[in-house]
């Protein structure tokens, strides 16, 4: 776990606990990791060298850490020749252009800074890096000012609409800005990046913008889109198919929303920062965990505003299982994570509070997770430099059903991972997985067992099963 740590030093700890056991993490004492004024960072295998690197948003200068194994890091500013695209840095997505050998790089920035590097009350426009194709540094790579800004708190590149095209979706705090937006930039390869406007299909819509999590909700193999704010959160579908960027709002209907507090008594409206979607009872249904706290004693806003964890449901709505998971609290969250920690089969949630302690629950399959379903989890393996598949789209058959999720880095609220894919398989013993590798090759269907760990290499009409460990 890397965790930001805002004016105090940010800090990274090793997750040193056993397969299916207790929870435990402990400090790694690693210098290039202890900065100052982090906001968030995000995992990405920059040089595609098969070690995680961090890309750490600051309050000034971004700073990549190379990953030399063993938890520990390097500052490569200097040799990826990356000039740490300053800014107020509050948001981060990266995606893989073409035949590129480092990914496309985009910052999204809230405020501006003054002289003295302190915040101001104007609203920044965010910074893209698109390298040249065969570029192994940023040294001479296209630095693109994505202006208008609108202070920026999340971003995304993802393919909206099933072309190949991973576009860049940006959700921005209307607090700061009286004439913006929330944007979707075009990517076109060769181009400039453009914004969609009325005349694509684009719909204006301004909100206090914090955080994205995309993924096919209603099946019909297109992302939808949950935009958290204050008071009412959005979850957006297309409306008309992939031939327009023009979207409806369906959170009331699907039941998240989440505009109130649902327990602890305030009836103020709710601010809301991470969402993440992911199986947490490995029944086969999306689940949606939104972290939740107050700014800072903000008034207006509830200050009792605890996070929310809704379990999808069979009609493809949600319903709220926070307090029957047993995670409710009244810290001001901010950034969170789902993720098998000890390996077993079950996504465990570590939150970050603002002026409070971080938080860990382990998912002991009791509560909202009583009776789970079984499990595999997946990792990809590309065939170039994007090792991971960023960009490619995972399909899951069991039976005669068909669920579809894209690989990203980026959206949330200034955090993310990277790593083992999670699939709840619900009552089935096995699945079959097929990938759509970035650059368009469709690779078979490759059977998958429950309760299995397994690798899918780019090419492979089989999976490497692996074992904790490292076998």
């Amino acid at each position: 776990l890397y965790l930001a740590g805002g004016d105090g030093p940010a800090a990274l700890y090793r997750n040193d606990g056993s397969v299916g056991g207790p929870l435990h993490f402990s400090a790694v004492d690693e210098p290039s990791a202890t900065l100052i004024d982090v906001a968030g960072a995000y995992p990405i295998d920059i040089d595609g060298d098969g070690r995680t690197d961090l890309v750490v948003l600051r309050a000034g200068e971004n700073v990549i850490l190379r990953g030399l194994g063993g938890c520990r890091f390097e500052r490569a500013n200097e040799a990826l020749g990356f000039d740490g695209a300053p800014g107020h840095t509050t948001a981060f997505s990266a995606t893989w252009e073409g035949d590129a050998l480092l990914p496309t790089l985009a910052f999204g920035h809230y405020l501006g800074l003054g002289a003295d590097d302190r915040p101001t009350t104007d609203c920044a426009s965010s910074t893209m890096l698109r390298p040249a194709p065969a570029a192994t540094t940023y040294a001479d790579a296209t630095i693109v000012d994505l202006a208008p800004g609108y202070c920026t708190l999340s971003m995304l590149f993802s393919d909206w609409d099933r072309s190949g095209r991973r576009d860049l979706r940006v959700t921005n705090d209307r607090n700061y800005y009286s004439d913006g937006m929330d944007q979707l930039w075009r990517m076109d390869p060769g181009a400039p990046p453009r914004l969609y406007t009325a005349d694509d299909g684009w719909v204006s819509m301004q909100i206090f913008g914090m955080g994205i999590a995309s993924q096919d909700v209603t099946g019909d193999g297109y992302p939808e889109v949950y935009l958290t704010s204050q008071g009412d959160n959005k979850l957006q579908t297309l409306t008309t198919g992939p031939g327009h960027p023009t979207y409806r709002d369906i959170a009331l209907r699907r039941g998240v929303i989440a505009a109130q507090p649902y327990v602890g008594g305030d009836a103020l409206p709710s601010t809301a920062w991470h969402p993440e979607f992911a199986d947490v009872n490995n029944d086969g249904f999306l689940d949606l965990f939104v972290s939740k706290g107050n700014v800072n004693e903000q008034a207006g806003y509830a200050t009792r505003d605890p996070s929310n964890l809704f379990i999808g449901q069979p009609d493809g709505t949600f319903a709220e299982g926070a307090e029957a998971a047993g995670i409710v609290t009244f810290e001001r969250g901010r950034g969170a994570a789902l993720a098998d920690f000890n390996l077993d089969g079950r996504l465990d949630l570590v939150l970050v509070n603002f002026g409070a302690d971080t938080m860990i629950w382990r998912n002991a399959g009791s509560g909202t997770t009583a009776g789970t379903g079984h499990w595999a989890a997946i990792r990809l393996r590309a065939a170039g430099p994007d090792r991971d598949g960023i960009g490619a789209w995972v399909e899951t058959r069991i039976g005669d059903l068909v669920t579809q999720r894209e690989v990203t880095i980026g959206g949330g609220h200034a955090g993310g991972q990277l790593g083992w894919l999670h699939l709840g398989l619900g009552p089935a013993s096995n699945a079959e997985v097929r990938v759509h590798w970035p650059g368009g090759e469709v690779g078979p269907w490759i059977r998958l067992d429950a309760s299995e760990f397994a690798i899918i290499e780019q090419g492979s009409s089989q999976a490497l099963r692996w074992l904790p460990g490292g076998t």
